[in-house]
């Protein structure tokens, strides 16, 4: 079976989107994807609203995601993936922390500890808001972290799809993990199909208790 490439565009900080991300790990390993790391930016989203959906008056949420366009820029593909894994490794055990300290974040990633004054620069904004926008453009301004873009099959069996999501409060793994991409894509690829909403999201969405590797 051809291995489809799968584009993944997300905000760091959200945490919804990191168990999407994970989610989508363990996909891969019962299908043949291969996925690639993209940033989008809530802060760019939002920007041009009256109101702060995202509760950020400070700006907080530019500082993960500038980081991560350093690093994608100066390291590539393979080292913002571990990145991002870093930002939300469970330290304490308890499963309730958030966001990582990024520079901390960075050294446990193998990545220099310099890297994170990116998140006070505007240096890196251009490439955040270009990709951001690239995603963007695939569904519209009215979409949310993160996108998913599958590349179409090299047998011609098939298009490219995009969506938004899915959004889950809990990791599926083994085949579980994998039926749930073979629904989304089924459901994306439907001519015409646009949104599909299940219960409410779970406000403590179980982000720390996530474990990689299971016993």
């Amino acid at each position: 079976m051809t291995t489809r490439t799968v584009d993944f565009w997300f905000d760091p900080a959200c945490p919804y989107t990191w168990l999407t991300s994970r989610w989508l790990l363990e996909a891969a390993k019962v299908r043949p994807l291969e996925v690639r790391w993209r940033i989008m930016s809530l802060s760019v989203l939002n920007e041009d609203r009256d109101d702060d959906p995202e509760g950020d008056p400070e700006g907080y949420l530019w500082i993960p995601v500038r980081i991560c366009a350093a690093v994608l820029r100066e390291h590539g593909q393979a080292a913002l993936g571990d990145f991002y894994a870093a930002l939300w490794a469970d330290r304490g055990g308890d499963g309730k922390q958030w966001l990582n300290d990024p520079a901390t974040a960075l050294v446990d990633a193998g990545l220099p500890a310099e890297l994170a004054e990116a998140g006070a620069s505007d240096a890196h904004d251009d490439a955040v808001r270009a990709s951001h926008s690239e995603g963007v453009a695939l569904l519209g301004e009215r979409t949310g972290t993160p996108i998913v873009a599958v590349s179409a099959p090299e047998d011609g069996a098939g298009a490219p799809v995009a969506f938004n999501g899915p959004v889950i409060s809990r990791v599926p793994r083994g085949e579980e993990a994998g039926r749930l991409w073979d629904g989304a894509l089924l459901m994306a690829g439907v001519p015409g199909f646009h949104e599909l909403r299940g219960t409410p999201a779970d406000p403590n969405p179980d982000v720390g208790g996530w474990d990689a590797d299971p016993a």
